[in-house]
C-alpha cells in the first residue's frame, strides 16, 4: 500500500480565498474594532484611532520580520517592555604587579649590542675588580690587567 506524504506541513491552508484563517481573523478583528470605534467616538477622534488599528491589523496579517510573523515581534516587544530586567556588572580588580625591571624596560627599551650574557657577566666582574683595585692604587699609578 502506498500513502501520499504531505509536502507543505509548515504552510497554513488558504481557507478564505487567498487568506489563511489567521490572516482572516486579524483583518476581521481590525474591521470590527474600527467599526465599534467609529460608532462610539466622534468622527475626527475615531479616525485618529482607526488608522493605527487598521495598520496594525494589516501588519499582523501580512507583514513578516526576518521571515517570521509580525505577531512574534509584537510578543517579544511586549515581554521586553513589561518584564523585569536586571543588568549586573561585577568588576574584578586584578592588581597590576610591576617590578623595577619592568618599569625600566618600559621607560628605556633595551638595545641588543650583540654581546652574550656570559661576556656581559665577565665584563661586569672585571669592572667591579678594576674599581676596587683603582681605589687602592694612587692617582699617579696605573694598573695593567
Amino acid at each position: 500500500m502506498r500513502y501520499q506524504t504531505p509536502q507543505f506541513i509548515e504552510e497554513d491552508e488558504k481557507l478564505f480565498g487567498p487568506l489563511t484563517f489567521r490572516q482572516f481573523v486579524y483583518l476581521v478583528g481590525g474591521l470590527g474594532i474600527s467599526f465599534v470605534l467609529y460608532k462610539t467616538l466622534p468622527f475626527l477622534i475615531s479616525l485618529l484611532v482607526i488608522i493605527p488599528v487598521m495598520m496594525t491589523s494589516v501588519a499582523l496579517a501580512f507583514y513578516k520580520v526576518n521571515e517570521r510573523p509580525f505577531i512574534d515581534t509584537l510578543e517579544a516587544a511586549f515581554f521586553f517592555m513589561f518584564s523585569n530586567r536586571l543588568y549586573t556588572y561585577k568588576k574584578i580588580d586584578k592588581p597590576i604587579k610591576q617590578s623595577m625591571d619592568d618599569q625600566k624596560t618600559r621607560i628605556a627599551p633595551q638595545i641588543n649590542l650583540g654581546v652574550s650574557s656570559s661576556k656581559l657577566k665577565d665584563l661586569a666582574w672585571s669592572l667591579d675588580i678594576n674599581e676596587k683595585t683603582n681605589s687602592r692604587v694612587g692617582d699617579n699609578q696605573k694598573l695593567n690587567i
